[in-house]
């Protein structure tokens, strides 16, 4: 047995992107987005350590990373310290309860167990020498395919431009983020599929293209925006609608061809397991930095019961949470793909090196499942602890 020594956790402010305006407030809103986005990309890494090693994880907390950091350090570590190892499911089962009647399964302390749990399943595969995909019991696949969420451009005839140069750079499969009214969301689409067809097909599959609403319409447009992108041969619609909205996704998702895919907002397997059981959901989205591996594989096991294949979610985090997606993308029965954006790459190199992440490791829209101990993921801790050091205080 192997007994932690220390639980430490690291609200971060990312570097800001080329390009990208920082100033001004710290959250800001945007049109036809419900949810508030920081300026600068923030989130909240977690290191746990016993005498000969060390883990590291991520919790995806791109809104007040402190939060979720303030309830590792002040709750979870002195729950943890001095306890022997028995294994990130039980510990991560343990730390829910802890909290039960205060909303154990959601919100910051939700994200605050996903961290911890990652950087535990990181730390046994270190101990032990093995990939956590292992550990989990074996690796349906050794490629993960991924769909590009980074397709560019305010105007149709821009997002046509970008996906076509997302399509000759190798990838077969893209999402556009499309809030906009369903007139405008048809052209974009029919702009970029008609640039798609004009393009050399070889020995290549067809484009596929799906669309994220944001959550932003009612059932009504969503029904005939669906319909329209039925016709259209879209390969999933994605967060429709509000969603609290199970009702509403069950209709919909009975209308409709294209696949509804739901579940960056949710994050225990009770949450799938209903929506899954109601026909609800068609791919479902879990994001591992908000459920954590023990949850999210779990998850994995309730939607491929309903027949439903997963589609990790992945937007604001670094190249830790990335790689606990694919630890669970390789262990999960039933995969569609695994949302991918070079931006993760970019903004994790000063703190970590990956090299599932490194430049040409992603080939014809697939990446290799990392085999090396743990997440496969190695660390600067100097430059984490130097970064946390300038967290801005309140």
């Amino acid at each position: 047995m192997s007994t932690i020594t220390s639980v430490e956790a690291f609200p971060l402010q990312l570097p800001v992107a080329p390009g990208r305006d920082a100033g001004g407030a710290r959250y800001r809103a945007a049109p036809n987005v419900r949810s508030v986005y920081p300026a600068r990309d923030e989130t909240v890494l977690v290191r746990i350590a016993t005498a000969d090693h060390v883990g590291w994880g991520e919790a995806l907390a791109p809104v007040a990373p402190e939060a979720p950091a303030v309830i590792i350090n002040e709750v979870f570590a002195p729950l943890l310290v001095g306890t022997e190892l028995d294994g990130p499911r039980p510990t991560a089962f343990r730390l829910q309860e802890s909290m039960r009647e205060r909303g154990h399964l959601n919100g910051h302390h939700a994200d605050a167990v996903a961290g911890l749990d990652i950087a535990l399943w990181d730390l046994t595969g270190q101990i032990h020498g093995l990939p956590v995909h292992t550990l989990l019991g074996g690796a349906y696949r050794t490629e993960i395919p991924l769909y590009l969420t980074t397709v560019g451009g305010a105007t149709p005839s821009e997002k046509a431009e970008h996906a076509v140069a997302a399509h000759r750079a190798g990838f077969d499969a893209m999402k556009l983020h499309l809030t906009m009214d369903p007139h405008t969301v048809l052209a974009t689409v029919d702009a970029v599929l008609e640039a798609l067809a004009g393009e050399p097909a070889g020995d290549r599959p067809a484009p596929r293209v799906a669309v994220d609403a944001h959550w932003v319409h009612q059932l009504g447009p969503a029904r005939s925006l669906g319909r329209a992108l039925d016709a259209r041969g879209i390969w999933f619609f994605e967060a429709p609608l509000a969603p609290e909205d199970l009702r509403g996704h069950e209709l919909l998702a009975q209308d409709l061809a294209t696949p509804v895919a739901v579940g960056e907002a949710m994050r225990h397997r009770f949450e799938f397991a209903e929506w899954g059981s109601r026909r609800a959901v068609g791919i479902a989205q879990p994001d591992i930095g908000r459920t954590g591996i023990s949850e999210g594989f779990a998850i994995a096991g309730v939607t491929a019961a309903n027949y439903v294949p997963i589609a990790p979610h992945h937007s604001m985090a670094t190249s830790l949470a990335y790689a606990a997606g694919l630890q669970v993308s390789g262990a999960a029965e039933s995969l569609a793909a695994m949302e991918y954006g070079p931006h993760t790459a970019v903004k994790s190199e000063p703190l970590m090196a990956a090299d599932f992440m490194a430049e040409g490791a992603v080939t014809a829209g697939r990446v290799a499942l990392p085999t090396a101990p743990g997440l496969g993921v190695t660390v600067d801790e100097d430059a984490v602890r130097a970064l946390a050091a300038e967290f801005p205080q309140r």
